[in-house]
């Protein structure tokens, strides 16, 4: 190895495009590469698939598929994965079941560039 750290690669879920590209754009890790974004449920687990991504951030209410049932599959697919879930609900129940059904972080909307990279520094933690 010569010392550098391996890539990561991310996708953002969220139905408002305006977040898709905040997101993309704020994010500041070196080893995080974007690879897809999904506005919904049902494409976040196609595009998944293709990608094949180690980190998501995800919008709890989108139409088509939730949130919650797309972090159940996602993780189904592949248990290894990093979510976090980037939701305005106030709502702490719905972010409690995400991360029951599998989410590792959660960040309220509206974020800051500095909540969003510290979130997913720590999301990161070890890897």
């Amino acid at each position: 190895m010569d010392g550098r750290v391996a890539t990561l690669k991310m996708m953002i879920v969220d139905d408002s495009n305006i977040i898709r590209r905040r997101i993309e754009r704020s994010q500041q890790i070196d080893r995080l590469e974007v690879v897809g974004s999904a506005s919904n449920g049902v494409e976040a687990v196609e595009l998944f698939k293709r990608t094949d991504p180690d980190v998501v951030t995800m919008d709890l209410t989108m139409p088509e598929m939730d949130g919650i049932e797309c972090v159940e599959r996602l993780v189904a697919l592949k248990p290894s994965v990093l979510i976090l879930v980037v939701s305005a609900l106030a709502d702490k129940a719905t972010a409690v079941e995400a991360i029951e059904r599998g989410a590792n972080g959660f960040l309220c909307k509206p974020f800051t560039d500095r909540q969003l990279n510290g979130a997913l520094e720590e999301l990161l933690g070890g890897r």
